[in-house]
Parts: structure tokens; sequence; C-alpha cells
């Protein structure tokens, strides 16, 4: 049974096929997920148009799975707050304390993992299916 579709925000998204960020955007898609990569610069990745700020994107967020070194993603809590997503995937390297604090009292739900991880092994579903 596939999936349910969700949309998903990659932050911290690269055009670089080798970065985890490029090859989670292109595992998403092949699970059919929507796919909203947000990168300062970047104009299409994976055929996918770039968003470069998270004030930018409109509409529900199911998941945001995090790319950025915490001195990156910090800063954008409030960005992060306002985009109300389903939950964040704190990818490794990306755990940030200040954030998840951040999340928490803002009733967000986040959890520690790798995106790719939980793709491949089907546990991705926020919904459980």
């Amino acid at each position: 049974m596939k999936d349910n579709i969700e949309r998903v925000v990659v932050l911290g998204a690269s055009d670089n096929p080798m970065r985890y960020s490029n090859q989670a955007i292109r595992s998403l898609l092949s699970h059919g997920h929507s796919v909203v990569p947000v990168h300062p610069r970047a104009v299409i990745i994976d055929g996918v148009p770039v968003v470069h700020r998270l004030a930018d994107i409109e509409g529900p967020v199911d998941t945001l799975t995090l790319y950025l070194r915490p001195s990156r993603s910090e800063p954008l809590a409030p960005e992060i707050l306002e985009l109300e997503p389903g939950r964040v995937i704190f990818n490794p390297g990306t755990e940030s304390g200040p954030l998840q604090t951040r999340l928490e009292e803002a009733g967000i739900p986040y959890q520690e993992a790798c995106t790719l991880v939980l793709l491949q092994s089907g546990q991705f579903s926020t919904d459980g299916a």
C-alpha cells in the first residue's frame, strides 16, 4: 500500500545530488509526496520550483524536514512557527534544543530522525499508513 501523499517542505534543499537534502527530495517525489524545496538562490531542484523563504509558502504543510545546522535554523524559528507544520523532522546534525523548545511551546510535534530512513522503512507518513 502506498503511503498517503503529504506536503513536505525541505529546508536546506540542495541541487547537488550528493547532498542528503537532494536525495530526500528525490525520495519524497518517488514516494508520491508533494515537495517544496527551500533555498535562498536556487530556482528549480529536480524539476521542482524552489521557494526562497519559508514566509513565501502558502497553505498547509504536513512535514518540515530540516537540513540546516542549528546556527542557520534557529534564527528561522519565527518563520517555522508561523508555517505551523504538522511536524518537524530534525535530520542527523540538525538537532537544536532551543528550536525544539520553541516547537514544544507552540504545540508542534518534532522528531529526531532521518527522512531517508523513514521513507525507505515505510515509517514516514504522519498517519501511520
